[in-house]
């Protein structure tokens, strides 16, 4: 199984949206022990340009970007990507902080903001989204994800899988061994901009079971929380 500890990985590439270069600066600065690729936009425009060639692993998206604003950029990424997103904002009241939530943001940092505290912020959000983990190919035994076609396999055999039920089965296997509330499975693997209930949960994880036979054992029911995905 891959390591979600280990955060330091090529294979992440973060977005920085800030229309200020020193903004930008600070974050690419705090990020290169890491070993993370990062790509930079100054204004909405450019950033959509960017996102529509390439596939990000965390986007860092100023609130007030000129052209789009950030909260507009947002509400597009969620049309067809659950990223984490961390808008940035000077000054921002109450309601502007809602509405980055509403359109689909998972944190708001103020500026001026401390280094080492928004490093500690996008390692959080990669660990949780499994993106720490990111790699060609998942192995759990004789289960096999290649993330590159979308395929799983077992024992050879590929299984066909819905898009939520990939997604699900993705984010069990790249956070083993860690019991997760069905709540905090719909933020993370649904997107917070998605309402809906417990049994949305239950329903795709009976459905995911069902398909990946005989490894429906390693997802574990924790009665009255969640799941766990056991290795």
């Amino acid at each position: 199984m891959p390591n979600i500890d280990a955060i330091a990985d090529s294979d992440i590439r973060l977005m920085i949206a800030d229309m200020d270069s020193s903004v930008r600066d600070i974050i690419r600065y705090s990020v290169r022990d890491e070993g993370w690729a990062c790509d930079e936009a100054k204004d909405g425009i450019a950033l959509l340009k960017l996102l529509r060639r390439r596939e990000y692993n965390l986007i860092v998206l100023e609130a007030e970007l000129p052209e789009i604003s950030g909260d507009m950029v947002c509400k597009q990424i969620r049309k067809s990507s659950r990223v984490p997103v961390i808008f940035l904002g000077r000054g921002a009241s109450e309601e502007e902080r809602l509405n980055c939530f509403a359109a689909g943001g998972n944190d708001f940092v103020q500026k001026p903001f401390f280094p080492r505290e928004m490093l500690a912020r996008m390692k959080s959000f990669l660990s949780l989204s499994g993106a720490a983990a990111t790699k060609k190919m998942l192995n759990s035994g004789s289960l096999r994800i290649e993330t590159y076609s979308h395929s799983v396999f077992i024992e050879g055999r590929e299984i066909k899988l819905t898009p939520r039920e990939y997604d699900l089965l993705l984010f069990f296997c790249r956070n083993p061994n860690k019991a997760f509330s069905r709540e905090e499975i719909l933020d993370l693997v649904w997107g917070k901009h998605f309402f809906g209930t417990d049994r949305t949960v239950d329903t795709h994880v009976k459905s995911l079971r069902s398909k990946i036979r005989p490894y429906h054992v390693y997802i574990s029911t924790i009665w009255g929380y969640g799941y766990k995905y056991d290795t």
